[in-house]
């Protein structure tokens, strides 16, 4: 058992580090090699999920390295690894062998690895090394292409705002350690007392929305988009992303202990739901709408965490993974034939490739969350915990329902418009990538309460067992009627045609709300104002009080060697001269003849008696 689970790990990580360190040499076969690891890691996983098993092994002192599976993380390995071999399937055969693919294959297989470690952590600090370890490697996925000046910048952006979030994970763990020293215990951290128990839960919060790009944080993963198609599809639908809002799902008990926490992370999750899913409706690039439906739809399981919908919450992360993953690749292959994201450019492009038409009709309708796909009714699920803490949280939850349908639809709109688009300058979608998209339409078609029994399962749960009343049955069909109406709407608006031109909603929302300005006007700008005024600081008085501490010690230096070791040097001369003549004066007695010894001693003895009758 313990063979199982530590094979599931290392088999990625193993496997990447050598591609990654191999190099070109390796580009030939590291298609092929990663494709298999990915397959051998979804049956490890899949067979995981079953047995539930648990490792330990020492690291720290009193902190052991631990990984565990159960029903949460036995979901996420499975839709882990599943996900990253449909991945690294499309990219098999979109990269070509220009490409350094031995370095792309390894740092993917890395990457997966890294979520494989965190989503089976079961202490702080295991969840630390996973967490570290994939967001050095979403950086350099992202800035894969490093001879691009924008690319690596926005590696760099994604990277650094990532960063500034885990602080807060390293907060969490420290007011972990003072409240209670012992090997950190997700299951464990409810029990710390105040105030280190609200500690924890704010920096766990921090983490978590940072890692899931929500509100403020989100405009990370608009950068993030100028990665490789493969990449985004894998980060955005079950890697990294998702990694915060499992986190809170995982601590769900902190978040309640705290008596704020579970609120505070329902009203970000909605209100980046709603936020983000506005900015989705404006944009005009395939790749910036998914990822700001992304952080739409991770707010949601944001929302599932904060108001107690776990079973909601894990439905959601599942369906999203697979339609997410398959609307990024679509978008990858449509980018490889057309040259282009733009939606207007892409109009008409379902009908000239009806399979990836047909494809990315599956994932739209299964992120727009209409019956009878599984997002429809993992929103329905996690509603019904929201109504329980407020009407107005579920409001807010339904609002941001009818925006994804919008948003969704949008796609499709553009897509099978009537006119043809530009020419594709002799290229055409890889053979290779319609058979990974196939796959993942078909597990959007199976994620259905008919085709997959959790699905149907939590359904039950939620409208009540048969012969007694359904109190939720208003809510599923009023949430089921809105999102149809809505999807209807958006399709059949007469002015569809013009969502592609300029305007105040598509600037706004091309921006992303100018997020990124507002984070380098509050917090980049004035810290690197601060970083100079200190690095002015340094120079002109730090430096300068050294230099002149420098300079007085050597002026020291001098009057010490010019006055004190002069005097001392002349005091010792003086003792050695009155030494010699106290030594020419104590051999002059030194004759050798007897009696003049007999008359020294005479008169010594005569001086002392006179002395000593003198004294008394």
């Amino acid at each position: 058992m313990s063979v199982l689970l530590w094979a599931l790990v290392a088999l990625p990580l193993t496997a990447g580090t050598l591609l990654a360190l191999a190099g070109r040499p390796a580009d030939r076969w590291a298609p092929v090699v990663a494709v298999a690891v990915a397959a051998a890691a979804l049956w490890l996983a899949v067979v995981a999920a079953v047995r539930h098993p648990a490792v330990e092994a020492p690291f720290l002192a009193g902190l052991p390295v631990r990984l565990a599976v159960d029903g949460l993380s036995g979901v996420l390995v499975v839709t882990v690894t599943a996900i990253t071999l449909a991945v690294l399937l499309f990219a098999a055969a979109e990269f070509d062998a220009s490409e350094a693919r031995a370095r792309f294959f390894g740092l993917m297989l890395v990457f997966a690895g890294s979520m494989l470690v965190t989503v089976t952590a079961s202490t702080l600090l295991t969840l630390l090394l996973g967490w570290e370890v994939m967001g050095a490697a979403s950086w350099a996925l992202i800035g894969y292409w490093w001879r691009d000046p924008v690319r690596t910048a926005a590696a760099d952006t994604a990277f650094l705002t990532t960063r500034a979030a885990d602080l807060g994970l390293y907060l969490a763990a420290g007011a972990a350690l003072a409240a209670a020293p012992g090997p950190l215990a997700l299951d464990g951290l409810a029990r710390a007392g105040e105030p280190w128990l609200s500690v924890v839960t704010a920096g766990l919060l921090v983490a978590a929305l940072g890692k899931s790009a929500q509100l403020p944080f989100s405009f990370w993963l608009s950068r993030a988009m100028q990665g490789p198609s493969p990449v985004s599809a894998l980060l955005h639908s079950a890697a990294m992303v998702v990694a915060g809002a499992y986190l809170l799902l995982r601590t769900r008990p902190l978040l309640e202990a705290s008596g704020w926490g579970a609120d505070a992370a329902a009203w970000a999750g909605a209100v980046t739901a709603v936020v983000l899913g506005l900015v989705a409706v404006a944009q005009t690039d395939f790749k910036q709408l998914l990822a700001a439906s992304t952080c739409a739809q991770i707010g949601y399981m944001v929302l599932a965490a904060g108001a107690g919908a776990s079973t909601g919450g894990v439905l959601q992360l599942m369906a999203h993974a697979a339609a997410k993953s398959l609307l990024f690749l679509t978008a990858g292959a449509w980018l490889t034939a057309w040259g282009t994201q733009r939606l207007p450019e892409l109009r008409g492009a379902a009908r000239t490739y009806r399979a990836a038409g047909v494809v990315c009709t599956v994932g739209a309708l299964s992120l727009a969350g209409l019956p009878p796909f599984a997002l429809w009714a993992a929103k329905d699920v996690l509603l019904a915990g929201a109504r329980e803490d407020g009407a107005w949280l579920y409001a807010t939850g339904l609002a941001a329902a009818v925006i994804s349908a919008v948003y969704s639809v949008r796609i499709l709109r553009f897509v099978w418009d009537r006119p043809e688009p530009r020419a594709a300058s002799g290229r055409r979608i890889p053979g290779g990538a319609i058979a990974p998209l196939t796959l993942l339409a078909l597990a959007c078609l199976a994620l259905t309460p008919v085709a997959f029994p959790p699905v149907r399962t939590a359904l039950a749960d939620y409208l009540g067992t048969a012969g007694e009343p359904d109190p939720h049955l208003w809510e599923f069909a009023l949430s089921g009627a809105l999102a149809l109406a809505s999807a209807a709407g958006a399709w059949a608006w007469p002015r569809a045609r013009s969502w592609g031109r300029s305007g105040p909603l598509q600037r706004a929302g091309g921006q992303w709300l100018g997020l990124e300005r507002a984070a380098h006007v509050l917090l980049v700008s004035p810290t690197l104002r601060t970083a100079r005024a200190a690095a002015r600081f340094d120079a002109r008085v730090l430096d300068r009080a050294v230099q002149a501490s420098a300079l007085g010690a050597v002026a020291c230096a001098r009057w010490t060697n010019r006055f004190v070791e002069g005097a001392i040097e002349r005091a010792v001369e003086g003792v050695a001269t009155a030494a010699r003549r106290l030594g020419r004066w104590a051999r002059r007695p030194q004759t050798g003849q007897l009696h003049q010894y007999l008359a020294q001693a005479v008169a010594a003895f005569s001086v002392l008696a006179v002395v000593l009758v003198l004294v008394r």
